[in-house]
């Protein structure tokens, strides 16, 4: 038996998923959760083999829900069933480790077949969106913003958790020209913030750890 967990905070929609699934052959439901916090606390406690995942939910959202189930529980499978169809949403999914993603459009009897190929071990995505993970998985990736040498000792120094004031005496230069060279940081890397642009600078290893 496909043991199946039904995460979605809409209770009529898993109240008649679950009449869907128990009757279909070789499934059966071992638990409801409304939303992502429940999600993952039901998926340490019931060790379904597949769960039934919304994206937009309450409390926790089903990426960060599927993220954490799939570090916890490796062996229980994620497939996403929801109305979004944003690619931002698929490839989020996909990267916290969904093995699956339908549309709620999709018939019945797609979703317990989706159900069944993800319990075993197989990927699921409709064809449209199949085609648009490999359109973007395929295009050129967009290249690194172009930061001068001063901006890049700039950028190092703000990781470094130091006031403007600071960078000013560091660098011997005038504390108007580093909030200049502050500004144009943020604007070629489209970030808001000094602590945005700390931990992008982090990230991207473009100072040490």
């Amino acid at each position: 038996m496909i043991r199946v967990l039904i995460a979605d905070d809409h209770t009529v929609l898993r109240h008649g998923l679950r009449m869907i699934l128990e009757g279909a052959e070789g499934i059966v439901v071992v638990g409801e959760a409304a939303d992502g916090a429940e999600a993952v606390a039901q998926a340490r406690s019931l060790q379904p083999d597949v769960v039934l995942m919304d994206v937009n939910m309450p409390a926790l959202d089903g990426i960060e829900a599927t993220k954490r189930i799939r570090a916890a529980l490796p062996q229980v499978r994620v497939l996403m069933l929801t109305i979004s169809d944003k690619d931002r949403d698929l490839l989020a999914a996909l990267r916290a480790g969904a093995r699956g993603y339908l549309l709620k459009s999709a018939e019945s009897g797609e979703v317990v077949e989706a159900i069944r190929h993800v319990a075993a071990g197989e990927a699921i995505l409709p064809p449209a969106l199949a085609a648009r993970v490999l359109d973007e998985l395929t295009m050129p990736a967009p290249s690194t913003p172009s930061l001068t040498d001063r901006e890049q000792e700039v950028l190092g120094l703000i990781a470094q958790g130091l006031a403007n004031k600071e960078i000013a005496a560091r660098l011997h230069i005038s504390e108007n020209t580093v909030k200049t060279h502050v500004r144009h940081i943020l604007e070629k890397l489209g970030l808001r913030s000094r602590a945005e642009a700390a931990a992008y600078a982090v990230r991207e290893g473009l100072v040490p750890r």
